[in-house]
């Protein structure tokens, strides 16, 4: 779940820095008389006691990475066909509660598990910050310090109450944590206690993630039984000056000026608002959204978040791929594509570190090193193209004439 976005270039935030490391208590102890009136005890606070500073979310909080993600490579990478057997899977396995969420909630099971499987693929992946130092760091340090001590005090109420163990507890660089990454102020908000056990433990509990995850996206505006959208394709000549969430317009009105759905379903001539969305322009997949769809939004303000889950929520029930295919010659990978492609790197020598199918800092300066080596255009992306050039195997070194 997402907080907010970065902004600020890193040399401000370095500038911003002071020059000690370290020990976060004198920081803390100002924080102290703030959190007693928030109701937070000195046995809580003492989980605070010994912390150090984290420098690595400080750079991350004011960092504006150069490497931008195209919607294609995105896409790839959350909608692949282990996420989809895996959602799936989850779906059989956990038909049960889901069918009782949705009863309770009114959200379907194939949404609620996409958004399982995209923010921490189904309970795999947590994050690997320690929780309280990350948000110790933050509300002593650089930008939104007053938002991030909320986020530690609700934290730190979530403990005291007896939702969380405060051993172990991991997540994003920004406080984002559990099945499906609640900040700890939304969680103490928006949590419910899906397994009757008389606790809201979203890092523990299945049930209470799912749970929580229907009860957010209902009180978001979520709208049973209707749709998030449908792709659309776009008549010859459209005007597609009028475009995105924002711009509304009957769907009829939709529908008199040519736009069809894709898969060659009929549309309703109604006056249900719809918002065309086109991610990539004219030229990629086309989208009419409905008010689910802002409600998906809303865990995550990113455009491509919201189609990836949307999307996987269509394979998850059994739909196909887009139909129209994004404006690229050299798509991205899937996750089973980067890691081959990592498998290759390492046998090139380059020191990426393990094969996981995550393609940071290291595996971007080896990428680049060989597309510079193979006359590529140099941008350190994991694509088709670079995948195919590293599967043909180096030429062997040119022997010699015998004398």
């Amino acid at each position: 779940m997402k907080t907010f976005r970065v902004a600020l270039p890193a040399l401000l935030c370095l500038a911003a820095l002071p020059a000690a490391a370290g020990d976060l208590a004198p920081c803390l102890e100002r924080l102290r008389p703030q959190a007693r009136a928030a109701g937070i005890g000195d046995a809580s606070w003492r989980h605070l006691d010994g912390l150090e500073r984290d420098a690595s979310v400080l750079e991350a909080l004011d960092y504006q990475p150069e490497f931008r993600t195209p919607i294609w490579d995105y896409l790839a990478g959350l909608v692949d066909d282990e996420r989809i057997a895996d959602g799936q899977a989850r779906l059989l396995e956990h038909a049960a509660l889901l069918a009782r969420i949705e009863r309770e909630h009114g959200v379907d099971a194939a949404t609620v598990v996409a958004v399982w499987g995209v923010e921490s693929d189904y309970g795999r992946t947590f994050g690997s910050k320690a929780l309280l130092r990350s948000l110790a760091t933050l509300s002593c340090e650089g930008r939104r310090q007053p938002f991030f001590r909320g986020e530690l005090f609700a934290t730190l109420r979530l403990i005291q109450s007896g939702d969380l163990d405060a051993a172990g507890l991991v997540g994003s660089w920004a406080g984002a944590f559990g099945h499906t990454q609640f900040m700890p102020s939304t969680y103490a908000r928006i949590a419910v206690d899906g397994d009757g056990d008389g606790r809201r433990d979203l890092v523990g509990s299945i049930p209470d993630a799912l749970a929580s995850t229907a009860n957010y996206l209902r009180k978001s505006g979520w709208r049973t039984g209707q749709p998030w959208g449908y792709e659309v394709t776009l008549p010859p000549g459209f005007d597609a000056s009028v475009n995105g969430r924002n711009a509304r317009r009957p769907l009829s009105q939709w529908l008199s000026r040519g736009i069809t759905r894709a898969d060659g379903k009929p549309l309703p001539a109604s006056d249900t608002p719809a918002a065309l969305l086109l991610p990539a322009g004219k030229d990629g997949p086309a989208f009419l959204v409905f008010r689910n769809y802002d409600a998906i939004y809303s865990y995550n303000a990113a455009e491509s978040y919201a189609i990836a889950i949307a999307h996987l929520s269509d394979r998850l029930r059994g739909g196909g791929p887009l139909h129209r295919a994004w404006p690229t010659d050299d798509p991205g990978l899937s996750r089973a594509q980067r890691r081959e492609l990592q498998g290759l790197l390492l046998g090139r020598g380059h020191a990426i570190g393990e094969v996981d199918g995550m393609i940071g800092a290291r595996s971007r300066e080896a990428i680049a090193a060989e597309q510079a080596r193979l006359g590529l255009p140099v941008d350190g992306r994991a694509s088709q193209r670079i995948l195919a050039a590293l599967r043909t195997p180096p030429a062997a070194p040119s022997q010699p004439p015998a004398e």
